[in-house]
């Protein structure tokens, strides 16, 4: 070994590997974690000192979340004034404004087909919406969201009615909202629905399904009974309705209630765009009233 290759073997014994060893050995503590203030929670004990010197803080106690609340509305903004349809599309044969609510009403022996109320003010894709809802008579119809107009319609013209004014027709994901004539169609209420497409319901009422490029959607967990989640669903009333939007991952929520999940990691597909909120009206007598509805976007 010559002395050259022995010196700068020493130099690296000497001086690297020492250096080396110094910042191994250096507390994790020094890479300082970044918690939002508000969600920090008081300390369950005072500071102390870790094995190497570096601080340490006290444990955090374990602490409840804000409870539920519907009317909570910070970063939200109104998007129905209770006065017009100002922002909205509707077809005034069948949606009007009355006492401060949206009302969508058909009669019975006056079909009229599938009809939707749109808001065209924003077009997002990662959201909350609240608002409150209420189905009467019969019939039934949900809340549309990421969805598109103008696209043709798959499924027939009533008999003896004009085609369908695509301007009011609308295309994707749906949170389903109906009235218990049947108990087939009482469960549908908070299931995941594709409109006018051919995915149909990709998410039953306490299911969460997720869809992966290339494969059908597969059951991951299950919320609950279907039967037993409509115990939360209250008939001829008033319903807190919420849906959470972010990414692929879309959620119903009910009365404070998770009602279904689905999950489409497929990043083109129809259902992860930016889309129209709305409302449908679907069969006849049916009676459909919205108020308090509420938009908090995450879009940039």
């Amino acid at each position: 070994m010559s002395a050259s290759y022995r010196s700068r073997i020493r130099f690296v014994c000497q001086t690297l590997l020492p250096a080396a060893v110094v910042f191994l050995a250096l507390p994790v503590a020094l890479t300082a974690q970044t918690v939002p203030p508000a969600l920090e929670s008081p300390a369950a004990g005072p500071p102390s000192t870790g094995p190497n010197g570096e601080k340490l803080p006290g444990m955090p106690k374990f602490h409840e979340p804000a409870p539920y609340d519907i009317d909570e509305h910070t970063g939200y903004k109104e998007i129905f004034d209770g006065k017009s349809f100002t922002g909205w599309d509707a077809d005034s044969s069948i949606w009007r404004v009355e006492n401060g609510v949206m009302v969508g009403e058909t009669l019975e022996g006056k079909p009229k087909g599938n009809n939707y109320i749109v808001y065209r003010g924003d077009k997002p894709r990662d959201f909350d919406l609240k608002l409150q809802m209420k189905i009467e008579k019969g019939g039934g119809g949900g809340i549309q969201y990421r969805s598109l107009t103008g696209l043709p319609w798959t499924r027939p013209t009533p008999k003896g009615l004009p085609p369908y004014d695509l301007k009011f027709m609308m295309t994707g994901p749906q949170a389903d909202f109906w009235f218990p004539v049947r108990a087939v169609t009482s469960s549908f209420t908070g299931q995941w629905y594709s409109e006018n497409t051919m995915q149909g319901i990709l998410a039953y009422r306490g299911q969460v399904t997720q869809a992966l490029p290339g494969q059908t959607n597969r059951l991951v967990a299950r919320i609950g009974d279907i039967q037993a989640l409509g115990g939360y669903v209250k008939t001829n009333e008033w319903n807190d309705y919420e849906i959470i939007a972010r990414g692929g991952v879309m959620m119903h929520i009910m009365n404070g209630q998770l009602m279904a999940v689905f999950i489409d990691d497929n990043k083109d597909s129809v259902n992860n765009q930016p889309g129209f909120i709305g409302f449908e009206i679907e069969s006849e007598p049916c009676k459909i009233s919205v108020r308090d509805i509420w938009l908090r976007s995450f879009d940039k």
